[in-house]
């Protein structure tokens, strides 16, 4: 096998980041990521409008042969743009892994805001709970999954029970939950985009994750890139994990050196795969419950 060294790869992203420049990022990221043994349903409803869709990405016979543990995706755009079918890198990549992965769309502000897209999120997570058996996934391995933005409707779902008890459900039939470069103790809001979103300056309290960990929530696989420039990891990322800990919930917080923000997620990705291992430590944390990073894990 041919090692590149690493110089050549770091000298070889300027030509990558203009390739993708050419096109959508994300366009350019699903081209570049092929759909292997994977099979796709797309634009299922799990609700009315047409923001209330999803994608199942499921494992082909080759790459698993049971119910397989299941990941319902949250993708990030600061609440205010994303589609699901940019993500279908994700639900490749997880899928090619053994993971039955449900990519879902939200209501977006202007249409609505918090917390409206944590009752769309919740209404998808039902959905998956309920119809996921059909797709060869285990609803007993139940996930929830976000980045950035995603990061924090997946934590609200995983820690505010509001939401899935709306659903008849509880935070307890998640088995975990991942979050990717997550806010979760934003307060006060500085982000002019956000403020809206969020009623600013009459943000409630209980808008953050870090105020709704309590004593029996599901264990969580944290990771955040370390010198993210949007989203502080320390205080959103490092707090939250501080805050499990304190109130006995199992977590594993890991910080990679060469992702940022928005390369993070792209790492699902094939040709940026070498930023970080963040495929191989969601994929270890729902198959077996344990993350696995070579990239200076903390915590």
């Amino acid at each position: 096998m041919v090692r590149i060294p690493y110089r050549w790869l770091v000298a070889g992203v300027p030509l990558l980041l203009l390739a993708l420049a050419a096109c959508s990022p994300l366009t350019a990221l699903n081209a570049l990521s092929p759909a292997g043994d994977v099979e796709r349903s797309a634009g299922l409803s799990y609700g009315e409008g047409p923001r209330r869709k999803l994608d199942v990405y499921r494992p082909g016979v080759t790459v698993t042969r049971g119910p397989a543990p299941v990941v319902v995706f949250f993708y990030g755009g600061n609440w205010v743009s994303g589609d699901r079918a940019d993500y279908a890198f994700v639900g490749r990549a997880l899928a090619s892994r053994g993971i039955v992965t449900v990519v879902a769309d939200y209501r977006l502000y202007p249409e609505v805001s918090y917390p409206d897209f944590l009752r769309d999120a919740a209404q998808a997570v039902a959905w998956t709970a309920r119809e996921v058996a059909r797709y060869g996934g285990d609803p007993q391995r139940l996930f929830v999954m976000g980045h950035s933005a995603g990061a924090y409707n997946a934590a609200m779902i995983a820690l505010d029970p509001r939401w899935l008890a709306e659903q008849g459900m509880s935070p307890s039939a998640l088995r975990g939950w991942i979050g990717l470069a997550g806010p979760y103790d934003f307060l006060p809001i500085k982000n002019p985009t956000t403020k809206p979103v969020f009623h600013f300056p009459d943000t409630p309290a209980d808008s953050q994750p870090v105020n709704q960990v309590r004593l029996g929530a599901p264990s969580a696989l944290l990771i955040a890139a370390r010198d993210d420039n949007l989203v502080d990891p320390l205080r959103n990322t490092g707090h939250l994990a501080s805050a499990m800990r304190a109130r006995g919930v199992t977590v594993q917080e890991l910080y990679y050196d060469r992702a940022r923000h928005t390369t993070l997620i792209a790492t699902f990705a094939p040709p940026l795969r070498w930023l970080a291992p963040a495929l191989d430590d969601v994929a270890a944390y729902v198959t077996s419950g344990h993350a696995i990073s070579t990239d200076n894990p903390r915590g």
